[in-house]
This record gives C-alpha cells, sequence and structure tokens, in this order.
C-alpha cells in the first residue's frame, strides 16, 4: 500500500491574548501538494500575516516561501 507523502508545510503564529505581547507559538501542518498548501495559507492569511511555507527536506527543488511573499504566492493558481 502506498501512501502519499508530505512535501510542503505551512507554518503560522498562533497569538494567545492572554500570553502577552512576546510570547508567540508556531504550528506547522504539512502536504502532500503546493495546491493544498496554497489553500491553507490562505484562510490562515484573514488571521495573521505571520505565515511562512516551503518544501520538507529532502524534496528538491528546495522552495521557501517567506512571509514577505506569502500573499503573493497564495494568491497565484
Amino acid at each position: 500500500m502506498k501512501t502519499d507523502k508530505a512535501i510542503w508545510y505551512v507554518s503560522f503564529a498562533v497569538r494567545s491574548p492572554e500570553a502577552g505581547h512576546h510570547r508567540v507559538a508556531r504550528q506547522t501542518r504539512t502536504f502532500t501538494t503546493e495546491q493544498e498548501a496554497r489553500a491553507f495559507a490562505r484562510t490562515l492569511l484573514e488571521q495573521t500575516q505571520d505565515v511562512s511555507a516551503g518544501t520538507i527536506n529532502p524534496h528538491t527543488p528546495r522552495r521557501v516561501i517567506a512571509p514577505a511573499a506569502i500573499t503573493a504566492w497564495a494568491g497565484e493558481n
């Protein structure tokens, strides 16, 4: 039985109102396709701008999408 391996990740900040200004936890979700990762990133951008994405090692070509570029990447088709 073949299982689909995750190739993409989306990492995002989880801010807790009672945790104070400097305490931020991060969570990461993995996806088998870039399209799934983009769709998830679009939903997160409604809540926070602190979202990044990329390919999981050792997948090549290596891609890293920084928070500054995530809006443009998530909006691509």
